[in-house]
């Protein structure tokens, strides 16, 4: 009986295998040890094997699929050695149907045995639940069927993982911990649901895997722009912070209302939208966001807003109804005036603002963020201005010498003797005591000097002052903080100003003398300049402007000033005393008169003249205060 060999034949070495089914063939078909030769080159197996059986007689049948060219020169050798040799080369397989010899490609029958279940090395302890994993390319229903035949925990696998290969290399974890990183090492999501059920999901179009802000394993999603729109990227997720919702943003060149649009379906928020939302974002990388808050954060610098009502929030341009919002400012510590100054004129625009001064308060009227960003900034700007005293001690020191000495005499009637001795000499003589002295001058020397008139005197001077004289002025100042606080105090000295106006006519001239009174100050300025720091110190603006009058004339002409000036920027301490030393200026005045010609002669001079020298030195002490008033 011929027998029959199939791909099921073949266990161990193919080969070897091939060659002792030939060897059983020969017997059948005796072609296969009949030794031939070949000399062909380059043309297809169809057309090699043809050329065999002739020589051999040989039938072939040649698969379709086989399609490949042979280059082959033998000599003296079987044809079952040639068979042999063409299965090797080019992968074939030769069976037969009675004494027609099949060719076709080689197929490894292995292929198609079932493996054994490859063991899982996995390892759970139910005392303190946790579980070691060693997989390495295990299919995911495996792994899941395992840990739950464990464990006992439920754990479900949806048909699209049921052949994912996953890989983990854990030591003892938590069962949370573990199943969470082992869906985040192997690309799919865990969701434990309220039931205890473990959940293994593929990530969704747009979604990826990351650790978050808590260093936490999260899913966040990248959205696609609306319309076609030129793609940007946009990346939003969330997560659960202390049981709030929050949302985290990573966008450049991303649409406003794609943000606006990702972002509510991801906090699962109701909105409706009003008006046309137009424009992009550069770019925005912000965490743990609530809701308000992104949103105030998109739309600034735009011309959108949003307003919440039942749970809706309503988006859309500022001045449409319905997201208009007004609110009222009362002011506690400072007026209208000053706190409207300070508000950025950016801020203002598409407010209205309004002030109502009985009641120290401003009106808001416009979109809520810009309103309530005002609001805040007031409050913030409203709070209790220090008020400083200021105690001024202004010290003036006043030394004057006078010496005054001379002989006068003259006529007049009725003049009596007498006069000052002690402690100067102020002396005036009548006539009677003119001649005594003179008679008595005449004993002593033997001469007859004469005897002057009735009516005549003599005066003799010689005085010397010394004044030490101290003015104290103690002004209190109070002013805000940063404002200036002034005081002066001085008087004013009217003088004469005579003009003369000539009129010329043809006979004689007129003249018109016409007097007009000038004034001439002399003050005591003081300018303090307070401005509080946080440390409660004081940095002063100081400006004293002090001027006197030195001598009052009394032939009508502008009296003479001595002015002194200080500036000076300075700190303290609160309540600390500095003093600003000494402001000095000094005043000398020699006054002669006498006889002329006579006053001029040595020794002579004293008898023919008087003098009258004065020597006068002010100095000024100012000392300066601060004290803090809250």
């Amino acid at each position: 009986m011929l027998p029959l060999f199939g791909l099921a034949q073949q266990p161990g070495n193919r080969l070897q295998n091939l060659q002792n089914r030939l060897d059983s063939l020969a017997e059948f078909i005796p072609g296969l040890n009949q030794k031939v030769q070949l000399s062909i080159t380059g043309v297809p197996v169809q057309q090699y094997l043809k050329a065999l059986g002739k020589a051999s007689n040989i039938s072939f049948y040649v698969e379709p699929s086989v399609n490949l060219v042979v280059n082959n020169t033998l000599s003296n050798v079987t044809a079952s050695n040639i068979l042999v040799l063409l299965a090797q080369q080019y992968n074939l397989d030769i069976s037969n149907t009675g004494l027609i010899l099949v060719v076709r490609p080689y197929v490894d029958g292995a292929q198609f045995t079932r493996p054994l279940p490859k063991p899982l090395n996995i390892r759970y302890q139910p005392i303190d639940n946790t579980i070691a994993l060693e997989l390495n390319n295990d299919t995911l229903s495996a792994v899941a069927r395992k840990i739950t035949q464990l464990s006992g925990k439920n754990i479900i696998v949806p048909a699209p993982l049921q052949q994912k290969l996953i890989n983990a290399f854990m030591a003892s974890t938590p069962f949370d911990v573990a199943m969470e990183k082992m869906a985040f090492a192997n690309e799919f999501k865990m969701v434990k649901t309220n039931d205890n059920f473990y959940l293994f999901q593929p990530l969704d179009e747009g979604e990826q895997l990351y650790v978050n802000g808590e260093k936490k394993t999260a899913v966040r999603r990248n959205f696609r722009p609306q319309n076609n729109a030129p793609a940007g990227n946009l990346g939003l997720y969330t997560q659960t912070v202390a049981g709030q919702k929050l949302l985290s943003v990573n966008a450049s060149n991303a649409s406003i209302a794609d943000l606006v649009r990702s972002a509510s379906q991801e906090l699962d928020k109701s909105y409706f939208i009003y008006s046309d939302i137009k424009g992009n974002i550069n770019f925005m990388n912000a965490a743990n966001l609530s809701y308000e808050s992104f949103l105030n954060l998109i739309f600034k610098g735009t011309d959108y807003t949003f307003n919440q009502e039942a749970g809706v929030y309503m988006i859309g341009d500022r001045k449409l109804e319905g997201l208009r919002a007004n609110k009222a400012v009362m002011l506690q510590n400072r007026s209208i005036d000053t706190v409207l100054a300070m508000i950025p004129a950016e801020w203002k625009r598409g407010v209205e603002i309004k002030e109502f001064r009985e009641q120290n308060t401003i009106l808001l009227s416009g979109s809520k963020p810009q309103t309530e960003e005002i609001a805040s900034f007031i409050k913030q700007i409203d709070v209790l201005v220090p008020q400083i005293l200021i105690e001024v001690t202004l010290i003036d020191v006043r030394k004057t010498r006078r010496v005054a000495t001379g002989l006068s005499a003259g006529t007049a009637d009725s003049v009596k003797t007498g006069g000052t001795l002690l402690p100067g000499v102020d002396f005036t003589m009548g006539s009677r005591s003119v001649n005594d002295l003179l008679n008595r001058i005449g004993g002593i020397f033997s001469t007859n000097l004469g005897k002057v008139t009735p009516n005549f005197y003599l005066n003799v001077s010689a005085l010397e002052t010394k004044d030490n004289v101290e003015v104290r002025s103690v002004p209190k100042l109070a002013a805000l903080n940063g404002h200036t606080a002034t005081l002066s105090i001085g008087n004013t000295v009217y003088y004469k100003n005579v003009t003369q106006n000539i009129i010329p006519s043809a006979t004689s001239n007129t003249s018109i003398f016409s007097n007009v009174y000038q004034s001439s100050d002399a003050n005591l300025s003081i300018k303090i300049k307070p401005v509080v720091s946080g440390d409660d110190q004081v940095t002063l603006g100081i400006g004293i402007d002090i001027s006197d009058f030195t001598s009052l004339p009394t032939d009508g002409s502008p009296p003479p000033k001595s002015t002194s000036k200080f500036e000076s920027t300075l700190r303290v301490h609160n309540e600390d005393m500095v003093v600003l030393g000494g402001i000095e200026r000094t005043e000398n005045a020699d006054n002669y008169s006498g006889v002329p010609l006579l006053s001029r002669i040595p020794l002579l001079k004293y008898i023919f003249s008087s003098k009258n020298r004065t020597r006068s030195k002010v100095v000024t002490l100012v000392f300066i205060k601060p004290s803090i008033i809250r």
